[in-house]
């Protein structure tokens, strides 16, 4: 699955979207009263792309001077970007976006934190055959990684994670139900290939994420080096949901399962994003965000008493409160 560990190719291919159109215009002046002007317009035509493009910045601030009291200066900045390319006719449907974030967190007399990092790809293709119904036969791709290094603080001098180690990528056949009135998709595929890549050697030699670990000796030498990816074969389900449940407070709701056929079939790798976004003014909103993961494969390491400890896979939670300024265009 070569083509797998390509993201920039395949995300030049989804985003490399264009439109044309045709005005021919044909002005002569007048030699005498009887001539005139002629104008030559082609017909419009309507398109059937929609694009959307939505950036944001959220920034928390608290400063402390001679407070009697106590407590930490500190500031936190997060960039955010969501950029849709969609394809819609009778029969067809194509849907892309592009889901970026990067924040971070300065605290008084402590080192530059990263706060959040995702770059995903989601990209869907689905064909019906009639207008009557809202399934579709569909094909859908997802690509998710980050952009720079994680470490468990304090401990800033071995990552824990790095950009494509790991990444994740899916690529299934299913059906999905669309109604774009109500803003609700449900996907769910029987063959769905899940791939992590883990492209640094000395996290695939850990067996981070999942990947086969190195193999060592009785006195510590390297006999093979650890796997860089891994390939699994599953059943995947998706559901999206979008409703605005009072004026200008709208909630998003996205949720992913996969199990894998060969691998512990019945455990089940859970994905849940919820967001609550309430809107000031036309660029400044509120926002709540609550994102749980559960991946059998990702292995909680802990710290007790200077060392290092193996809790094994457990529930990852993170919440999010942010105000801040949000263009679309």
């Amino acid at each position: 699955m070569i083509f797998l560990c390509k993201p920039y190719v395949i995300l030049f291919l989804l985003f490399s979207i264009c439109s044309f159109s045709q005005v021919k215009i044909i002005t002569s002046l007048p030699d005498s009263p009887s001539d005139t002007i002629t104008k030559s317009q082609s017909n419009d035509t309507i398109s059937h792309w929609t694009n959307k493009n939505t950036l944001g910045i959220d920034i928390a601030e608290i400063a402390f001077v001679n407070w009697s009291a106590g407590g930490t200066s500190s500031i936190t900045g997060l960039l955010k970007g969501h950029i849709k390319r969609d394809y819609r006719d009778n029969y067809q449907v194509w849907s892309n976006e592009l889901i970026f974030r990067y924040g971070l967190n300065k605290q008084e007399g402590i080192e530059l934190r990263k706060t959040d990092d995702v770059f995903k790809i989601n990209s869907t293709y689905g064909y019906r055959k009639d207008t009557l119904s809202n399934w579709y036969h569909s094909a859908k791709f997802n690509f998710n990684t980050q952009f720079s290094n994680g470490y468990n603080y304090p401990n800033t001098k071995k990552p824990i994670s790095k950009p494509f180690a790991p990444a994740y990528t899916f690529l299934g056949i299913g059906s999905e139900y669309i109604n774009k009135a109500e803003k609700f998709n449900f996907y769910a595929s029987p063959l769905t290939f899940k791939n992590t890549l883990v492209l640094d050697q000395t996290l695939a030699n850990q067996g981070a994420y999942g990947v086969k670990k190195a193999v060592y000796d009785s006195q510590g030498n390297l006999i093979s080096k650890g796997r860089k990816s891994k390939t699994e074969l599953g059943i995947l389900v998706t559901n999206y949901i979008e409703r605005e449940i009072a004026t200008n407070i709208t909630v998003k709701n996205r949720l992913i399962l996969f199990t894998d056929y060969l691998h512990n079939f019945g455990n089940i790798d859970v994905d849940w994003q919820f967001l609550a976004d309430f809107k000031v003014n036309q660029h400044v909103k509120v926002n709540i965000g609550l994102h749980l993961i559960y991946d059998e494969d990702i292995e909680i390491i802990e710290v007790e008493n200077g060392v290092s400890v193996n809790k094994g896979a457990k529930i990852q939670l993170k919440q999010a409160l942010g105000i801040g300024l949000e263009y679309t265009f």
